[in-house]
C-alpha cells in the first residue's frame, strides 16, 4: 500500500489555484511552529457572499501543497457561510486518506480559509461569532 493516495500525489504534483489575488477580500495566513509549514489562503467574494476565486501559497511539504489546493478546489464557486464549514476531515477524505503523521496539514488548511473568510468579514464590518475562528495552539499539534 502506497503512503500517499494518487489524488495527494496529484495534488502535490499538480496543485490547483496557486498563487496569488492582489484585490483579495480575504487573506488568511497560518502556520505551525513545529513542522515549518506556512499557508496563505487568498479569497475573491461577489455581492451575493460567493467565493468566485480562491488561491493559496503553501510553504511546506508535499502533504501541506495538497491539502491546500483540495481546499481551495472545496471552497470557491460556494458561499462564504459554507467555506466555513470546510472541515480538515473533508479535505482529507477528498483526497482519499492522508498518513496519521500528516493529518496536522488538512487542520492548517482548514484553518486557513477560515483566517481568510474571518479577515473578509473584518475587512467589511460583518459580524460573527468568534467561537467560529478559535486560536490555533500548535502544543497540541503532532508533526
Amino acid at each position: 500500500m502506497a503512503l500517499y493516495s494518487d489524488k495527494v500525489m496529484d495534488h502535490f504534483q499538480n496543485p490547483r489555484n496557486v498563487g496569488k489575488i492582489d484585490d483579495a477580500s480575504g487573506v488568511g495566513e497560518v502556520g505551525n511552529v513545529k513542522c515549518g509549514d506556512i499557508m496563505r489562503m487568498y479569497i475573491k467574494v461577489d455581492d451575493e457572499g460567493i467565493i468566485t476565486d480562491c488561491k493559496f501559497n503553501t510553504f511546506g511539504c508535499g502533504s501541506a501543497i495538497a491539502t491546500s489546493s483540495m481546499a481551495t478546489e472545496l471552497i470557491k464557486g460556494k458561499s462564504v457561510e459554507d467555506a466555513l464549514k470546510l472541515s480538515n476531515q473533508a479535505v482529507v477524505e477528498a483526497l482519499d486518506g492522508l498518513p496519521a503523521h500528516k493529518i496536522h496539514c488538512s487542520v492548517l488548511a482548514e484553518e486557513a480559509v477560515r483566517a481568510a473568510v474571518k479577515d473578509y468579514y473584518d475587512k467589511n464590518g460583518i459580524e460573527y461569532d468568534p467561537k467560529d475562528f478559535p486560536v490555533h495552539n500548535c502544543e497540541h499539534c503532532e508533526s
